[in-house]
Parts: structure tokens; sequence; C-alpha cells
């Protein structure tokens, strides 16, 4: 057994590293617990200053990835993969029902057809990466401005315009899913929302304009769509397929 002295010394040493550690911990980590009012989240944030965001869709053969932790683990340059979550809607051959730029090349057409179903329940949106700069937009600003984009993804409904809600939620509604939805803060900053458990489209918009400060968000999907690989908190990803992944790595010196 050691002796008291020498249990001291090594608590003595284990707490002057404990800072250092956490700091280093924290900048690893992108992803972490939130509660807001009293639904469980998990929330992810992306600095584009430190980080890079990549849409995948089909792998080098032509079939698409499937599965989040089908995605690449690093780019080329040594930049790790961090997390991966869904990037938008997709029909049964998982197609993106909307707009689909990756690294430049618009490989879907906006859709701005009317229909049933969430993306439909206008307005929906846009998010969009161009160089070190996102943003969630509604689908007819982005026609309008037509800002170029090297990723983006359509989605709907919005969850938040302008600092408001989408005019079609109910905080009475009772049709609850897991949801998952990206937002752009004021500084600049991408956050991703994963709801733990069954929320409303109300109360997840809340949480993006309240919760997290985001004066414009986006849903991106829910059920069984709403899946996140995060090996930080042993989070591995989807059981069944999605289209559209987005997926946040650390920069590194070559783009892949």
């Amino acid at each position: 057994m050691p002796k008291p002295r020498t249990i001291a010394l090594l608590v003595a040493a284990a707490t002057s590293l404990a800072p250092h550690n956490s700091s280093v911990l924290a900048e690893t980590q992108s992803c972490r617990p939130m509660e807001y009012e009293r639904n469980p989240y998990t929330i992810c944030e992306v600095d584009l200053r430190k980080h890079m965001l990549r849409l995948y869709w089909k792998n080098s053969d032509g079939t698409p990835y499937a599965y989040l932790s089908s995605l690449p683990q690093a780019l080329r340059g040594g930049g790790r993969l961090l997390f991966a979550t869904n990037g938008g809607m997709f029909d049964p051959a998982l197609k993106p029902v909307g707009l689909y730029v990756e690294q430049g090349r618009g490989l879907v057409h906006v859709n701005t057809t009317s229909g049933y179903g969430n993306f439909h329940m206008k307005p929906n949106g846009v998010f969009y990466v161009s160089g070190d700069r996102a943003a969630v937009v509604e689908t007819r600003a982005f026609l309008k401005h037509r800002p170029q984009a090297d990723l983006a993804t359509q989605s709907g409904p919005m969850l938040v315009v302008n600092g408001r809600l989408h005019p079609r939620f109910d905080r009475r509604s009772t049709s609850l899913k897991v949801r998952n939805g990206v937002g752009v803060r004021a500084d600049g900053k991408v956050v991703f929302g994963i709801s733990q458990g069954e929320v409303s489209f109300d109360a997840f918009a809340r949480l993006f304009r309240d919760g997290l400060n985001c004066p414009n968000a986006l849903f991106l999907d829910g059920g069984s769509a709403a899946s996140l690989y995060a090996p930080s908190l042993n989070r591995y990803g989807n059981i069944l397929s999605l289209g559209p992944m987005l997926a946040v790595f650390e920069r590194g010196a070559i783009r892949q």
C-alpha cells in the first residue's frame, strides 16, 4: 500500500495537471449534453475557424454512405472526424429531397413545390457554408440572393426565422418526435441540436432561439433519421440508412 506521503504527492500532481487537461478536453470535445425546459438534448458547436464542415451523400463508387460510421474518419492532412449527424431529408432511394451542394457542386436543385410533410411546411430553408461563414436562410431568400456556397442543404420547416418561431408551431401540440436541427449564432458559430427524447416543434424551436441564442435555425429531420455519431459521447450513429450527412473535422493542413 502506498505511504500517506506518496498518496499526497500523487493527488497534488493530479490536481496541478487538471486545469491543463480540462482545457485540452474542452477543445477536442465539440458535443455536450444540455437540458432545456426539462428536455434533454445533445448540443454540438462548430467554429469554422477551427473546424471543417463537410456534406456527404455518395462515396466514390456512387452508392450512398448510408451510415454515419461509414464516413471518412479523417481528412487528408490529419483533420480527424469529431462528430457527424443527419444532413437533411431524403427519399426512399436516399436522395436529398431539396437543394444539395457538396464541395461547391450542385447535385440536387432547390425544391419549391408544395406538398405534405415537414419539408413542405413553409417557410422551409437552406443551411449553407461559404468559406468560413455559415448561414440559415429561408428558401426564397436563398433563391433571391443566390450566395456562392461550398456546401448547402435544404430542409424544413424553418424553426426560427429572424428571431421568431415558425408561425405554424403550437405550444400545445402533442406531436412529439426525436428531432435534430441546425442554427447559426450571431457570433458565427454553427450549433447542432439533437433531442435525446421526443419533443414538439415548438419546444425544439425555443431551444434554438432562447436556449442557444440562434436567430435562425432549421429542422433537419426527426425520428430514426435524427442520429448522431460522436465517439466522445459514446454515440455511434444510425441504425436505419440515411441520405445526406453533415460531418465536422478538425482543421488539417490539406483539404480533401
